[in-house]
């Protein structure tokens, strides 16, 4: 991994407990399933073993990426009151220029997502472009297909 995942102490806990949840549990449910399947008969055209084996597959390629985010893993923690600076783990709120509308966005790894906050990605465009400014700072960032967007930063919370 090039650059540490920045995770809040929260969201390491849970990701780590996950982890060790479908290494331990997971893993024997899908083995049970998987010899279930096994016994009904002829594999090459039984739909539950074929559901259970890519199931098994799904789940170790989550075990991959969390074994790698949680190794990789930089926790970060945001000071109460340190609201005056856009950094990884902060939500901030935005309002595009043009629109009255604000709009929330957290700064940090998509694991840290919560309910009705947009997660950007601090490497992202619009996440380097906020992270170090303060609310009432207009910035510009260009998107993914090329348009230029300014955004004010309206206030910032965690």
């Amino acid at each position: 991994m090039n650059a540490s995942t920045r995770l809040s102490k929260e969201t390491f806990e849970r990701l780590r407990e996950e982890l060790e949840d479908l290494k331990t549990r997971g893993r024997i449910e899908i083995a049970k399933a998987i010899e279930a399947a096994r016994a009904l008969g002829d594999l090459s055209e039984n739909g539950d073993y074929h559901a259970a084996k890519d199931a098994q597959g799904k789940m170790e390629a989550r075990i991959r990426q969390l074994e790698a985010t949680l190794e990789g893993a930089e926790i970060v923690t945001t000071e109460a009151g340190s609201g005056d600076v856009v950094e990884v783990g902060v939500v901030a709120a935005l309002r595009y220029e043009g629109d009255d509308t604000e709009e929330r966005y957290l700064i940090g790894s998509i694991e840290e997502r919560r309910d009705g906050v947009t997660v950007v990605s601090p490497q992202s465009a619009l996440g380097q472009a906020l992270v170090g400014r303060r609310p009432g700072d207009k910035v510009s960032y260009e998107t993914p297909t090329g348009a230029q967007l300014v955004v004010e930063i309206v206030s910032i919370g965690s």
